[in-house]
């Protein structure tokens, strides 16, 4: 299994693609969509699902163009499905574009197979009200979106954000991984698991 990562979009959000065997899901899809399909057309990799962590609009520009190029099911958290009438979730704040639109199928917790690859969605709600985290055990990776970052956290302040909620689900479910983990945020660079439940000075081990 290998991950590349493209930053796309007004805001350069993370967009992954995670793929093994031919088979690749994407996990988020910040603006256009082209050098993933390129990367894949170069790499014969059929682009099978696509996850969303959740439904912010610098998570989902390129959401429609990626399922009508490839045909990919799109999956959502349904506890997010609240947002898609906010200016969070259509776009629109801050002068930025709207959001085109796309149609998306509920993912529930638990284990699931994308793209030929085991993964297990896990809720981490707070940033959002519906927020989830794809962890892939095989490689020992998370996809957290906007949940947890290298030495932060992710914003409360919009519509559905509570800050009390985002430390219990990263205390609870994604400190809960092996250290070893490697975290895939949706802005920034990566980290681990370990190094943030010893640094993160927000919610790790120091943190008051």
């Amino acid at each position: 299994m290998a991950i590349e990562t493209f930053p796309l979009g007004p805001l350069q959000t993370n967009s992954y693609l995670v793929h093994a065997d031919g088979m690749a899901v994407a996990v988020d899809v910040g603006g256009d969509p082209a050098p993933m399909l390129d990367f894949a057309a170069a790499n014969g990799l059929r682009i099978a699902d696509i996850v969303l962590t959740h439904l912010h609009f610098d998570h989902v520009y390129g959401v429609a163009a990626l399922a009508a190029a490839t045909g990919a099911a799109v999956h959502v958290p349904p506890h997010d499905r609240c947002l898609l009438e906010t200016e969070s979730g259509k776009g629109g704040i801050w002068g930025f574009p709207p959001v085109p639109a796309y149609d998306g199928e509920d993912i529930a917790r638990g284990d699931h197979t994308l793209g030929g690859m085991a993964c297990t969605i896990l809720d981490t709600p707070g940033h959002t009200p519906g927020g989830i985290s794809i962890y892939f055990p095989a490689e020992k990776a998370v996809f957290c979106g906007d949940a947890l970052f290298h030495r932060s956290i992710g914003r409360t302040d919009f519509p559905g954000g509570d800050h009390a909620q985002l430390l219990r689900s990263i205390r609870e479910r994604l400190f809960a991984l092996p250290p070893e983990t490697i975290v895939y945020p949706g802005h920034g660079p990566v980290t681990t698991i370990g190094d943030e439940r010893k640094n993160n000075p927000f919610c790790g081990d120091f943190a008051e």
